[in-house]
């Protein structure tokens, strides 16, 4: 009776691990969307060949290295040769040491296949804030060390309780990772802006900055819609069981956390720029949806709906004044990544404290200067490095003509695109 039991909650939570991490590969879709939908039509076909590309990269290199970098701390395929592989007699005698109660039990191909759809979320926020200037190949480039090394050694640090920086023994709490993947995601994002500059016409004389239109706001609202849904997923799934009462109503409440704190995110960033601009801007509703969604990963689990709706409301108003604070300084974020997955990731971080009381704020600091100090410095190293080489930025007839063109000889609207 007791292997049968244990059985069906192996086979109970491995599902529930591989439909979760199913819905947080849906949102790479949703990150294309959202992306081209906000560039210029001449800039669709370069950014989503950056999407469906990052993503293929990020579970090879993931697969090839990242994965023992994370985890076990090896090297090349050794720990991945083993997830596929299923020890019938080891299994139970696991369960039979920890009790139906203790850890959880699912298949090891399905953790890794959680954690590489991870890996491309991260790689993700960086094609955003890059966009309309960037070289293909060069992003490309990068996207073969942030998910082969860099990202997989904070990793290490944190959700693998790798104690090389001190980051466990302080009670640094990342339930689904504001910092680890969404902060760690908007450092590299931001040491490539850095480089890269903004694009041509965006700032003018007398700090005045000019509007660039995206060309499908239909598509970036689908987009959005998308990352909304697969949140779920990633947030869900990182309870990283199902099996159990108690679980489950914890599965229950990320669940609606998650969904009230993406609500309390739009209509707090709606309002603020109603106030500011005295319009409804939708650009800003969507990204204060995507900011009350990172705002509530740290942790989704403890909060009263009411408390993730504050939580996501916050994230929302912080957004708008990070978007326009970006520009403030002329550092030119297409898509808002920056804000949305740094500043917004950063204030979830350090939220988490007050809902759960095992977290401190010391601990929450320390994880989160540690990430992206981390992930800054080794991209901005990078990206110096890929510039050196090959150059990251395009030439100023490319940008003007557009990326499409000159990246990949084709564009998304051939009937329709017109320069701009």
């Amino acid at each position: 009776m007791e292997n049968q039991i244990f059985q069906l909650q192996y086979a109970m939570d491995t599902f529930y691990f591989l439909v979760c991490g199913a819905l947080v590969m849906w949102m790479a879709a949703g990150f294309a969307m959202l992306e081209s939908g906000l560039v210029r039509s001449k800039n669709t076909t370069e950014i989503l060949t950056k999407n469906v590309a990052l993503f293929a990269i990020s579970c090879t290199m993931y697969l090839i290295c990242g994965y023992e970098f994370m985890y076990d701390g090896g090297f090349f395929l050794s720990g991945v040769e083993t997830v596929s592989t299923f020890d019938l007699e080891g299994a139970l005698a696991a369960s039979a040491e920890e009790g139906f109660d203790g850890g959880a039990v699912y298949s090891g191909a399905s953790d890794f296949f959680f954690q590489v759809v991870f890996v491309a979320t991260a790689m993700s926020i960086v094609s955003g804030a890059v966009a309309e200037r960037m070289k293909l190949w060069a992003f490309l480039a990068f996207a073969v060390v942030m998910t082969g090394f860099i990202y997989p050694m904070e990793g290490s640090w944190t959700w693998n309780g790798d104690s090389v920086f001190g980051l466990f023994e302080l009670s640094y709490s990342d339930y689904a990772g504001s910092g680890i993947v969404h902060m760690a995601g908007a450092a590299a994002a931001l040491a490539g802006v850095l480089l890269l500059g903004p694009r041509k016409g965006k700032y003018g004389a007398n700090g005045q900055v000019n509007a660039i239109p995206g060309a499908n706001l239909p598509l970036a609202t689908l987009g959005t819609f998308i990352l909304w849904m697969g949140w779920f997923g990633f947030n869900g799934g990182s309870t990283l069981k199902l099996g159990g009462m108690e679980v489950a109503n914890e599965v229950a409440n990320v669940f609606l956390n998650t969904n009230a704190a993406a609500a309390g995110g739009l209509i707090g960033a709606l309002i603020l720029a109603r106030i500011l601009f005295k319009k409804a801007d939708l650009t800003m509703a969507l990204n204060g949806a995507l900011a009350g969604l990172v705002a509530i990963t740290a942790e989704p689990a403890d909060p009263t709906p009411f408390q993730a709706t504050i939580i996501g409301a916050i994230g929302g108003l912080i957004v708008v004044l990070s978007i326009l604070a970006l520009d403030k300084i002329k550092i030119d974020d297409p898509v808002g990544a920056i804000s949305v997955h740094g500043v917004v990731g950063l204030f979830g971080v350090m939220v988490v404290p007050f809902t759960d009381a095992d977290a401190t704020f010391g601990g929450q600091l320390m994880g989160a200067l540690t990430i992206f100090v981390w992930v800054f410095v080794t991209s901005l190293i990078v990206w110096g490095i890929i510039k050196a080489v090959m150059g990251v930025r395009v030439s100023e007839e490319e940008e003007y003509e557009g990326v499409d063109l000159a990246e990949c000889g084709m564009e998304a609207y051939p009937e329709f695109t017109k320069n701009s």
